[in-house]
């Protein structure tokens, strides 16, 4: 059975990928005009690292991956131009609301900076249903190294098997697998994402109740 649900941030509480990656592909071409969207995926749902260096194999021009982000973020603030509001799912706040009557503990882990998941979950009134909140910059690696998702169920103390992890990019599904979690992927056909080793896959986050019930009763 599980006693928790562990939220990724981005691409599952909010739409965002599909943004940073407007503004990340428009960056790329004025480096390398024949950089394809597709030559950015491994960019979504990873560290800032590897997300970064993904870029510079993209861009292929000779400048580093910091050098790349550095340039970027000197020119371009995403962050503070993005509405979170806009791009916020609707039915989270039912979603939460139904798995804490069910007596589930709720967490969020993403690789996302701190302080911008902790912006996200304020701006959208939903903060309050999370006890634990994680963020990949808190690691040497993350996603898809399980050691985000390990360090949540020990800070929960919970053991990794009665966890369910919400997850979309195949790094997170990875690194949900790798720590011996029950994995739900919300299927998301725009990136090419490998959700082979989730358990679940679906059409929308409005199973997620559903799911966690199942499981809890097995």
């Amino acid at each position: 059975m599980i006693k928790a649900v562990i939220f990724d941030m981005d691409g599952v509480l909010i739409d965002s990928e599909a943004v940073y990656l407007e503004g990340d592909l428009a960056f790329a071409r004025t480096k390398n005009p024949a950089v394809r969207l597709e030559d950015l995926f491994g960019m979504v749902g990873s560290s800032r690292e590897d997300a970064w260096s993904c870029m510079a194999r993209a861009v292929n021009n000779g400048q580093t991956w910091q050098e790349l982000r550095d340039e970027y973020r000197a020119n371009k603030d995403i962050f503070k131009e993005i509405d979170y509001r806009a791009i916020f799912r609707r039915e989270v706040p039912g979603i939460l609301e139904a798995l804490a009557a069910m007596g589930l503990r709720l967490a969020v882990a993403s690789s996302t900076q701190l302080d911008l998941v902790e912006r996200v979950l304020r701006e959208n009134g939903i903060a309050h249903y999370f006890e634990l909140v994680v963020s990949g910059a808190q690691f040497r690696r993350s996603k898809p190294d399980p050691e985000i998702y390990h360090y949540t169920a020990g800070r929960l103390g919970i053991p990794e098997s009665q966890c369910l992890v919400i997850e979309d990019s195949t790094f997170g599904v990875t690194a949900a697998s790798r720590a011996g979690m029950k994995i739900a992927a919300l299927i998301d056909n725009r990136f090419d994402f490998d959700q082979s080793l989730a358990d679940y896959r679906m059409e929308s986050l409005g199973e997620i109740p559903g799911i966690a019930r199942a499981l809890m009763e097995d």
